[in-house]
């Protein structure tokens, strides 16, 4: 059993602290353009800024964090051009995925795809909108997986996880752009092998929730003490 200091100790690893960030943008709690300083970053997470800095690196790798020169780092803005160029790439990578798991690629795995459905469903249902926009995303990772095609996997991961934060600076808040009526009906298809109207379904499917993501204005502040449920205190940055 883990000490509380290890879990502590966990918890300060760059990795861990990329992993909150990233949910925190994906979740929609922090907004395309809001500021991550890191003073505060250090306060949230009691460590220096050492793994402050490596984690916002690893993020800006995956383009979800832009560091500017003399600015510091900020959550991601993707342009409406990105908008177009990403979807684009889903359609290709999604299509391939649905012929495939038709062609016989993991169809027994289908039945927790529904299941991820049916939380989706729920997490609507009870207004838990962090849960339901990250659900959204899983079921188009998760059909990937069961291709068993792991860079194929890696590449919509990407993808997906952009689409996230796209939609944060074009959607409403409160909303998500991915249907999971949608999902369900491309399931059915899936379930019955019909490859035709699986693939017509998600390419519907995807050219919709694009042309849901609708200009609008990105918040550009953010109070990280409050995002990530950390009083402000004592920091142990140098």
């Amino acid at each position: 059993m883990s000490t509380p200091s290890s879990a502590t100790s966990n918890g300060s690893k760059p990795e861990a602290i990329a992993e909150r960030i990233r949910a925190a943008i994906l979740e929609h709690r922090l907004a395309p353009g809001a500021k991550l300083t890191e003073a505060q970053l250090c306060e949230v997470f009691d460590v220096k800024r050492g793994p402050i800095r490596q984690a916002l690196a690893s993020l800006a790798t995956e383009r979800l964090v832009d560091l500017e020169p003399n600015r510091g780092a900020f959550v991601a803005s993707p342009s409406l051009q990105e908008v177009h160029e990403v979807f684009e790439m889903r359609r290709i990578i999604e299509l391939a995925v649905v012929e495939r798991i038709c062609a016989g690629h993991g169809p027994r795995r289908l039945k927790n795809i529904g299941s991820m459905i049916g939380r989706e469903r729920k997490a609507f249902e009870t207004r838990d909108f962090s849960a339901w926009i990250r659900l959204s995303g899983e079921f188009h990772t998760e059909l990937a997986s069961l291709t068993g095609n792991t860079v194929l996997c890696d590449c919509l991961n990407g993808l997906v996880a952009r689409s996230t934060l796209i939609s944060a600076l074009y959607e409403s808040l409160g909303r998500s752009p991915c249907s999971f009526e949608d999902h369900e009906a491309i399931l059915a298809a899936l379930d019955a092998g019909d490859a035709t109207e699986a693939a017509a379904l998600m390419s519907r499917h995807l050219q919709s929730v694009e042309l849901k993501m609708l200009d609008r204005p990105a918040r550009g502040a953010a109070e990280l003490h409050e995002v990530f449920g950390a009083r402000p205190g004592k920091t142990s940055a140098a």
